[in-house]
């Protein structure tokens, strides 16, 4: 199984499939963010990052210009990290709140992070044909993660995302809506030649966009958290 998750990392960080993607986060790597001047950005597709046996598995956008992209590891490196490792650490599933670099120590505990897209867009907004380009990258972990009970969408685009796969997939999803916090129980309407589906549960993404605004506030973050612990649990 090692070998299985390596070789696939291995083809997602030689991805060259998006022609925009690519220039745009070469050009950021090679452009950098003054305050980052002195880092040798990652530059490359990022893949997912956590625990292979993880019960939970946290599916974001896509990487952040100057956060994974510098760093080469999901929600590492930025604002949105720091607010999602924090509240991973006060539930018990993350050793340490911070998320800086590659080698910080970092380690999750029932938990595995991907995302719908594996190299940062602009303006944060992937094209659709690039999330369909993505997604086999986000199906074939889905595969090896044998214990995922429960999925966490982080906003919008990884719900719909999420959902396309499954739709492709040939279970029959009905139209489930995006709220934060709600959850539902896909189980129920899958199709069994395709095996069970975890739960699903909605939260806002922790971008910076809903966390200063208080849109997305700790409490609320905590909350979806403890929701997926317990369904894991169950």
């Amino acid at each position: 199984m090692a070998n299985s998750w390596s070789a696939l990392n291995r083809e997602i960080v030689a991805c060259r499939q998006c022609s925009r993607l690519v220039e745009y986060r070469e050009r950021i790597a090679r452009e950098k963010r003054r305050a980052y001047r002195d880092w040798d950005y990652w530059g490359k597709p990022v893949p997912g990052f956590g625990d292979p046996k993880a019960r939970i598995v946290l599916i974001g956008l896509a990487p952040g210009a100057h956060g994974s992209n510098r760093t080469g590891r999901m929600f590492t490196g930025d604002a949105s990290g720091e607010f999602l490792y924090s509240a991973l650490h006060r539930a018990g599933f993350a050793n340490q709140s911070t998320a800086l670099k590659i080698g910080d120590g970092l380690q999750l505990r029932d938990v595995f992070i991907t995302a719908i897209c594996r190299c940062a867009p602009p303006d944060n907004k992937p094209t659709p044909q690039e999330q369909s380009n993505c997604l086999p990258y986000l199906e074939r972990e889905l595969e090896m993660l044998k214990h995922a009970r429960v999925v966490v969408a982080l906003g919008r685009i990884a719900f719909d995302g999420y959902l396309r796969l499954l739709r492709a997939q040939g279970h029959v999803i009905p139209r489930v809506a995006f709220k934060h916090g709600a959850v539902y129980n896909l189980a129920k309407v899958a199709n069994p030649s395709q095996g069970s589906l975890p739960m699903l549960i909605c939260a806002y993404h922790p971008s910076k966009q809903n966390t200063q605004t208080g849109r997305l506030t700790r409490a609320m973050f905590d909350a979806v958290i403890r929701q997926a612990g317990k369904h894991a649990d169950a």
